[in-house]
């Protein structure tokens, strides 16, 4: 049985463009996406910590230490910049991968640098 259990997170950054005319994803910085192992195209799900709004959507890579979390498309009509979201990645493990898994989480502070990485403990 596999299941579904996350993977990631970016936890409290902070949105830096909202582009409802531009294809839709979210747009994060590559140097973030290497320190949490996420992905281009790896679907995420993204919580507005202002308003409570919950979407998903797929990851587009940003330039590398530009530090932008730009929402865009129909998603960019649910946040403002300025807010803070988190950023959920998931994955099907089976229970052995699961054993094993340490979910990378990203603690951002207010300009989208990196304050402290944790990983989660699967007990």
């Amino acid at each position: 049985m596999l299941r579904e259990v996350l993977h990631s997170k970016i936890h409290r950054a902070t949105v830096t463009a909202a582009l409802p005319d531009y294809i839709g994803s979210i747009t994060i910085d590559a140097d973030l996406l290497d320190r949490c192992a996420m992905r281009v195209n790896d679907k995420v799900l993204v919580t507005n910590c202002r308003n409570g709004e919950r979407f998903e959507t797929y990851i587009f890579r940003g330039e590398r230490g530009s530090r932008k979390i730009e929402v865009n498309g129909s998603a960019a009509h649910l946040v403002e910049p300025g807010d803070l979201v988190i950023i959920m990645h998931f994955a099907h493990m089976d229970e052995q991968e699961y054993a094993r898994h340490r979910p990378i989480v990203l603690i951002m502070d207010k300009d989208n640098a990196v304050r402290e990485v944790m990983r989660y403990e699967a007990s």
